[in-house]
């Protein structure tokens, strides 16, 4: 039987009219300037309201090529809903104004054999929009192909269970036929967020910010889950993302030692 998960974000965070959505999400692929490239099998990107980080995340998709991915593997922060370990969507199908995505089953149902995974409910899922901002953008880059999605909520994980998860996916990373979409947005910067980091070296704030989070970024690009957890030690940057984004790296790292190992 069908499970559906609403669009429970679409008319607020982003427009809910099928053919605005269309065109602004074209007009940002179209405005990136970016080539599609089958060596790109994952993303990190944004998951504010489109009006703040829709232009950015375009930048991310837009390197895309759907040509031969089947599934997609949703990586998301948990906002509301407290859990120390990850959990699977029950939904069957994800909405959105521009297209439906189906939830690959098979997969979940071998990811929940593991026995590691909890199951959130439709509401904590709907209440989520951290997977739901990555959703437009992938029924636009995947339009008239056949792919289904795996949505992951990754809950307030420690080390340990960052590394356990990044194993429990590794094998997937196998297959050429799947993709990552890693949902984060970097510094939140300001009394609101208790958080006020400011390095005078590098003039203005938002300069300062800039540089905090670019140094981020380019840990990041070490594939080092290390040298990632010492950066968040010594700075406490406020990426929410920050434990999907961890267990990328633990994935990541897999890999790389895998193909040494070869």
């Amino acid at each position: 039987m069908e499970k559906v998960r609403r669009a429970s974000h679409a008319g607020s965070w982003y427009t809910d009219n099928p053919k605005k959505l269309a065109e602004e999400l074209e007009g940002w692929l179209g405005a990136s300037g970016l080539s599609k490239s089958s060596d790109v099998r994952a993303v990190i990107a944004p998951h504010a309201g489109y009006s703040y980080s829709g232009r950015a995340a375009a930048y991310a998709f837009g390197n895309i090529d759907p040509t031969n991915i089947s599934r997609v593997f949703l990586l998301g922060p948990s906002h509301h809903h407290y859990t120390p370990k990850c959990a699977l969507s029950t939904a069957t199908v994800y909405k959105t104004p521009i297209g439906d995505l189906p939830i690959d089953l098979e997969v979940i149902e071998e990811l929940k054999a593991t026995g590691k995974f909890e199951l959130m409910d439709i509401r904590v899922d709907e209440a989520e929009h951290s997977m739901e901002m990555h959703l437009p953008y992938l029924a636009k880059v995947f339009e008239g192909h056949l792919v289904k999605v795996v949505p992951i909520l990754v809950g307030a994980l420690n080390a340990e269970n960052e590394a356990l998860y990044g194993q429990l996916l590794a094998k997937y990373v196998d297959d050429p036929n799947n993709f990552f979409s890693v949902s984060s947005d970097f510094c939140h910067w300001g009394s609101r967020f208790n958080y006020m980091h400011y390095d005078k070296k590098h003039g203005a704030i938002y300069k300062s910010i800039e540089a905090l989070d670019r140094m981020g970024m380019d840990i990041i690009e070490t594939g080092d889950p290390d040298a990632f957890k010492q950066y968040l030690s010594e700075y406490d940057n406020t990426i929410c993302g920050r434990h999907p984004i961890s267990v990328f790296l633990h994935r990541v790292q897999l890999i790389f030692l895998s193909s040494q190992e070869c």
